[in-house]
């Protein structure tokens, strides 16, 4: 039996599922070149040498009907996303070597979203976390959101985050948003022979929660722009509290840019718990080119990100 490798997707709008699992794959080869292991990178692209899913849970979040039918659902989204924001801009705020013009602007951000003297209510938050998106994107200097065409359609992305983490939404069963995402995650993990998970943005959240429910056995686990470390935001709201890691993983690699604004706070090791094993995350910073360094994609093709995963495979495949 081939090893199994399964991708777990972020935030996003809809996608070619097939698609986006071929161009992670093709990635993944990349990066397993750049670390020098040419013999692997036809296997991968050609599926000798592991059998490749993309879990795909996107489309869940789409709501018949709806206004925005991807993005935050109400006034209790928009206030996680304005969290969010708040808390990636402190902990940037916070790095050394940021340049004048950067702090220039996180600053003017974070007045736009939490003004001096005036009601944090809920009433204006979604626009004040527009206004804030709008000054972010607009700074040469900042890479943050170089990828994306709007401030509303970034607000859409990010809302993805707050309606998993609300747990609200329930469908006719009575099963809420957050429960239906992780177990069509678990579907795609299976249950016979080892799995190889690497996760992407949200979707380490749900990767992170569905592999405590699973009872399979996970030899490595890999966490791409995590936002797991934000306290005020997503560490409180992940279960099962406090944070640890689960039971049938085997080894968890973290990795993080310094210019991803989802990976605030991104040394995993700090707050979350080994389990009985003694494994727990162990971080490491990869830096990218461009105007957008969240994508999956762009981690993959690390060598520091493939070797690894790479590695994994390979010893699976020999057993």
């Amino acid at each position: 039996m081939k090893p199994r490798l399964v991708f777990v997707h972020g935030i996003g709008g809809p996608r070619d599922a097939e698609a986006e699992g071929d161009e992670w794959l093709r990635a993944l080869a990349d990066g397993a070149r750049r670390a020098g292991q040419t013999r692997h990178v036809s296997a991968l692209i050609d599926g000798w040498a592991s059998e490749t899913r993309f879990a795909y849970y996107g489309d869940l979040f789409k709501k018949a009907g709806a206004q925005g039918a991807f993005g935050p659902q109400g006034a209790d989204d928009e206030a996680v996303i304005a969290e969010l924001l708040l808390e990636a801009i402190s902990d940037h705020l916070a790095d050394p070597v940021l340049s004048v013009q950067e702090k220039r602007v996180l600053l003017h951000a974070q007045a736009q979203l939490a003004p001096a003297g005036r009601s944090q209510g809920l009433g204006n938050v979604g626009r004040r976390t527009l206004n804030a998106l709008t000054t972010l994107m607009s700074a040469p200097g900042l890479r943050w959101f170089g990828g994306i065409a709007s401030s509303q359609l970034t607000l859409t992305i990010l809302g993805q985050v707050a309606r998993y983490l609300n747990r609200g939404e329930s469908d006719a069963a009575g099963a809420p948003l957050d429960r239906r995402i992780r177990e069509r995650v678990a579907g795609y993990l299976g249950q016979d022979g080892p799995t190889v998970v690497v996760a992407h943005s949200l979707g380490t959240v749900v990767a992170l929660e569905a592999l405590h429910e699973h009872k399979g056995d996970v030899p490595l686990f890999v966490t791409l722009g995590s936002p797991l470390g934000m306290r005020t935001t997503v560490l409180p709201r992940t279960r099962p509290q406090p944070m640890g890691t689960p039971e049938t993983v085997g080894r968890w690699l973290n990795f993080w840019d310094r210019d991803d604004v989802i990976a605030a706070r991104p040394m995993l090791e700090d707050f979350v718990r080994p389990n009985t094993s003694g494994v727990g995350p162990v971080s490491d910073r990869v830096d990218s080119d461009g105007f957008w360094v969240h994508p999956a994609a762009k981690y993959l093709a690390h060598p520091a990100v493939a070797g690894p995963v790479v590695e994994a495979l390979d010893t699976l495949a020999g057993q």
